[in-house]
């Protein structure tokens, strides 16, 4: 097929499954990027990954797209240039087909706080189930087959989460290895731009891609990237780490199970299984939902209604009123409600007990997993502790309830190390979920190689 085929085809899924509400925009000129994209594959200049389409999650600038972070503070403002993952894609060949749904500004486990309305699990469309969050939109794109790959956000397991839940693959890589510049801030110390495809191999050749130092970026890492090697028998004599502090109380029998399949399929492979001990995993949800609301109240301040965003139409009586009303206007009840929380961690009567402690149980999460990488190549655990819930109860869900979710995925982030979750439809029902490996800081190549070799067997038992 040739490259606007493929792209014709991702098209027509797009307008096909309109009702799982993936995506917020599509590129009117995706056609013509995949027409300039033939005419390298015919003379045969191709790039990495000409003629590949890719969606991209509505908080990383497009140029001269829509970039609304799917919230009403954003809801015209277009992007003046590209991020610089979009921009590394554009030049590999790939083609932008458009921005999905996500969460607003990030801040959501199920994609459902959306100016747009809720992303649908294609997996179960009836009745409705959750996509997770916040990279939902990106993650149902892949899995019901209307683009090749997508780019997401992952600060607490938004990447992660929504590929468990749709059966696809998801990567976060190291913090600082793929650059931010670009990408609309929500916590700036956990932001990572992150991966959504079917196989590891095509999360690998897109992460190929975008990885490396970014001057535009002072966060990026100038530290040279590894060749990635996907090869057989990448699991014999491999160590893998089971923290057992992620059998969390009330952990349902089949996720139990899952986690053991995962391990038995490691040991059939000649990999080594090592029980591993990381004491401040239970600490860790608690502390990252005081450090990433904190972080969340600092950088949107900036959307005062003043210089850009949405600004109100009622009439104020003074600066302050003006931009009270456009805040509350354009954001929504969940990003209020972080931006509450942020401020008062911060706040002079509680920065000691919340703020300063948090950064602490931090710091001892990081030596966690430091001490346990003495020992182990990679640690194995489930990416969530259920299946996708149905879409009502999400509507539902008290905002603890939502949280709790990111058990799994919360501590990874918060040491800044690569994660990837793999697909495994191991129970009776029809959802999948996932499994998560975890790696050492800047492993990328060796977690993908390994994530490759667990995938193909789990895929041989699917």
């Amino acid at each position: 097929m040739s490259a606007t085929q493929v792209v014709q085809q991702s098209l027509d899924e797009i307008k096909q499954k309109a009702h799982l509400n993936a995506f917020v925009h599509v590129c009117e000129n995706a056609l013509e990027q995949a027409q300039r994209s033939d005419v390298r594959l015919q003379s045969k200049t191709s790039r990495p990954l000409e003629g590949i389409p890719i969606a991209v999650k509505d908080n990383f600038c497009v140029k001269d797209t829509p970039t609304t972070a799917a919230s009403d503070m954003l809801a015209n403002f277009i992007a003046p240039y590209d991020a610089t993952v979009v921009s590394r894609l554009s030049s590999a060949g790939a083609v932008i087909l458009g921005k999905t749904n996500m969460d607003e500004f990030g801040m959501g486990s199920h994609s459902v706080h959306s100016r747009v309305g809720p992303v649908i699990n294609p997996c179960h469309t009836s009745p409705p189930y959750s996509a997770g969050g916040s990279s939902g939109g990106s993650a149902c794109a892949v899995a019901a087959g209307m683009c090749l790959g997508a780019l997401g956000s992952d600060t607490g397991g938004s990447v992660r989460q929504p590929a468990a839940y749709t059966g696809t693959v998801g990567l976060k890589p190291s913090y600082g290895r793929v650059s931010r510049h670009g990408l609309l801030a929500y916590a700036s110390s956990l932001d990572c731009p992150g991966v959504i495809a079917k196989t590891v191999q095509d999360v690998a050749a897109i992460y190929d891609v975008i990885a490396g130092v970014d001057n535009m970026d002072s966060t990026s890492l100038p530290v040279p990237l590894q060749p990635i090697k996907l090869q057989k028998d990448t699991l014999k004599g491999l160590r893998v780490g089971i923290p057992k502090e992620y059998n969390v109380e009330d952990l349902p029998d089949e996720i139990v199970e899952l986690w053991q399949f995962g391990v038995e399929q490691l040991s059939l492979a000649g990999a080594a299984v090592v029980y591993v001990s990381l004491p401040t995993t239970l600490q860790a949800l608690a502390a990252y939902y005081i450090l990433a609301p904190a972080e969340a109240a600092s950088n949107l301040a900036r959307y005062d209604g003043l210089r850009y965003g949405h600004r109100t139409k009622r009439d104020a009586v003074s600066l302050h009123e003006s931009i009270s009303m456009s805040r509350g206007e354009g954001f929504g009840s969940e990003v209020l409600r972080r931006i509450l929380v942020g401020n008062f961690v911060l706040s002079r009567s509680a920065v000691d007990a919340y703020f300063k402690k948090a950064q602490k149980v931090r710091r001892l999460v990081c030596d966690d997993f430091s001490r346990a990488f003495q020992t182990v190549d990679v640690l194995l655990t489930p990416t969530t502790p259920s299946a996708a819930p149905l879409l009502a109860d999400c509507e539902r869900m008290q905002p603890l309830q939502e949280y709790i979710g990111d058990v799994m995925t919360v501590p990874a982030s918060l040491a800044g190390l690569p994660a990837i979750s793999l697909p495994c439809n191991r129970l009776s029902s029809d959802l999948p979920l996932g499994l998560q490996l975890i790696g050492a800081h800047l492993s990328e190549s060796k977690l993908l190689a390994v994530a490759h070799g667990l995938f193909q067997r789990l895929n041989r038992c699917n």
